[in-house]
C-alpha cells in the first residue's frame, strides 16, 4: 500500500523521542569537553602549590569531578602533568629562544638563568617538571630538547665572550636549577625572593676567571638517570631510554 504522508499518534511521538534524542551526543561531547578543561586547569593550581605529587583526588575535588572521570581523561600522571604545564613549558622555551637573540652573551646568559629561576619560584609543579624526565608527551620533550640545545649555544657564546668560565658545563646549570627551586620552596612563605640572592651569588662565580677549579661534576649519564629516578619517584613513569636531560648533555 502506497504510503501517504499521514503519521498514526504513536508514529509521531517515536519521531519525537528520536529527534530529542539526536543532540544527546553532542551534549556528551561538550561536558568531556568541560570536565577536561576544568581538572588541566585544578590541576594546573594544585601542581604549582604542591608540586606534581599532589593527590589527585585533590585535583578532582577542585575540578568538580569524580576521580573515576579524571582517571578516564587522564590515565596516567603524567599525561595530566604534560596537559597542566604545556604552556610553562613553553615560557621556558621561549626564554632560552629570547636568550640567544640577545646582543651580549653575558646579559642574555644572565636573563636567563634569572628568567627560569624566576618561574620555578612560582611554581612548584615546573620545578619539578625541569629536574626530572618525562616520557609521556612528545611536544613537551621537543621544547625542552629545542631549549636545551639553545641554552647550549648561549654558554658557549658567553664563554667565547669571556665573560664565563671556561669549566662550566650544562650539568652545572640543571644543579643551579635544582638548588634554586628548593631554596624558592623552603623559603616561599617567609622570604619568598631568596632565590634572587643565591643566583645572584653563583652568577657571581661563574662570572669569575681567576677562580680555582671546580670539583668535576655530574656526568650526562649520572644527571640522566637521577632525572629518570625523580620521574618516576613522583608517580610518572619512566623517562625513554636515552632522552637527553640537561642542556649540556
Amino acid at each position: 500500500m502506497a504510503y501517504d504522508g499521514s503519521m498514526t499518534a504513536h508514529e509521531q511521538a517515536s519521531l519525537d523521542v528520536g529527534c530529542a534524542a539526536e543532540p544527546a551526543p553532542k551534549r556528551l561531547r561538550a561536558d568531556a569537553a568541560r570536565n577536561r578543561a576544568a581538572i588541566v586547569a585544578a590541576a594546573r593550581e594544585v601542581f604549582a602549590e604542591q608540586g606534581l605529587e599532589a593527590p589527585l583526588e585533590e585535583i578532582a575535588l577542585r575540578a568538580g569531578v569524580g576521580i573515576a572521570t579524571l582517571y578516564r581523561r587522564f590515565p596516567a600522571r603524567e599525561q595530566l602533568v604534560a596537559a597542566a604545564l604545556i604552556e610553562k613549558v613553553t615560557q621556558y622555551a621561549d626564554a632560552a629562544a629570547d636568550a640567544l637573540a640577545a646582543c651580549d652573551p653575558w646579559a642574555g646568559f644572565v636573563g636567563y638563568v634569572h628568567r627560569v629561576c624566576e618561574l620555578q619560584a612560582g611554581d612548584r609543579g615546573l620545578s619539578d617538571l625541569l629536574s626530572m624526565a618525562l616520557a609521556a608527551d612528545e611536544h613537551i620533550e621537543q621544547l625542552r630538547a629545542t631549549a636545551n640545545a639553545q641554552v647550549v649555544e648561549l654558554v658557549e657564546r658567553a664563554k667565547a665572550a669571556g665573560r664565563l668560565r671556561d669549566d662550566f658545563v650544562g650539568e652545572d646549570l640543571l644543579l643551579m636549577l635544582i638548588a634554586s627551586a628548593a631554596i624558592g620552596q623552603v623559603m616561599h612563605a617567609d622570604c619568598p625572593d631568596a632565590w634572587r640572592r643565591f643566583v645572584a651569588l653563583v652568577l657571581d662565580a661563574l662570572e669569575r676567571r681567576d677562580a680555582p677549579a671546580l670539583p668535576p661534576p655530574p656526568s650526562s649519564a649520572q644527571m640522566y638517570e637521577a632525572m629518570r629516578r625523580l620521574a618516576g619517584e613522583r608517580g610518572c613513569g619512566k623517562s625513554r631510554e636515552g632522552t637527553s636531560a640537561v642542556a649540556g648533555a
